[in-house]
């Protein structure tokens, strides 16, 4: 993809070894604003005497700034904490792992997408009921209405469905809805994609949005039931492996 500067240089300013970097949010669901800002997210490898020893490396590195007029919020995890949320049923690691938007990768990155398809379970559709949760309280407390929360909870829930019938992580909505064809998502994303981050809903039916929050829900319920995903993640040895590999080449 063609990286704009100021986000290739805040890349190449970090101050370990990035496994990979992603970019998430909006621009990864397929609704970004005009005025949108850059979700980066990636995986940093802390070389080994900053593992073990007295004066130990940063897991977590978290930059929010404004470059040359772009709003840029980058979060980088260490391997391992990484890894072990892989072996958690975390949607977002998932999302920022298989996000085609990359920034930064490495053969390992590749390595790594092939492994963490055995992190996938069943359980990871308590993670996509939660989010969607949140955001409807989000959506239905805050008035006038806006239409990000209202697209982020369908992103939200048919991501999990689309996850527990194919075991595949889709998180962009444009995609997501070749697949099931909700008629109202395109206007909603054209809205979203012309007008500002914060624009407001108008004629909005908010008790359709909530008729159709609740159907996907027992859809998602229904998905998660029917699943034939695994109970729980089986790369653990492999995680480990690569962790090793990953440290002894920072050395």
């Amino acid at each position: 993809m063609d990286i704009l500067p100021p986000i290739r240089t805040i890349i190449e300013q970090q101050p370990y070894p990035l496994l990979f970097a992603t970019i998430s949010g909006s621009h990864l669901y397929g609704f970004p604003s005009p005025d949108s800002d850059y979700d980066l997210r990636g995986v940093h490898i802390l070389p080994i005497r900053e593992v073990v020893g007295l004066n130990t490396g940063a897991e977590t590195i978290e930059i929010s700034e404004i470059r040359e007029s772009l709003e840029i919020d980058l979060v980088t995890h260490d391997i391992k904490k990484f890894f072990l949320l892989l072996l958690k049923k975390n949607g977002y690691v998932l999302e920022q792992l298989y996000s085609p938007l990359i920034l930064k990768t490495t053969p390992e990155h590749e390595e790594l997408k092939i492994i963490a398809k055995e992190c996938i379970t069943r359980h990871h559709s308590h993670h996509y009921f939660g989010f969607a949760a949140t955001q409807w309280k989000l959506f239905a407390k805050e008035q006038p209405y806006r239409v990000k929360p209202l697209l982020y909870i369908y992103r939200v829930i048919l991501t999990g469905i689309y996850l527990m019938q194919t075991g595949v992580i889709e998180a962009n909505l444009v995609k997501l809805n070749e697949v099931f064809n909700l008629p109202y998502i395109p206007d909603l994303i054209a809205q979203k994609l012309a007008e500002a981050e914060k624009s407001i809903l108008s004629n909005v039916d908010v008790a359709f949005h909530q008729q159709e929050y609740e159907r996907l829900r027992d859809r998602l319920q229904e998905a998660y039931e029917t699943s034939t995903l695994p109970e729980a993640p089986a790369a653990k040895v492999a995680l480990h492996n690569l962790l090793l590999r990953l440290r002894v080449k920072s050395y």
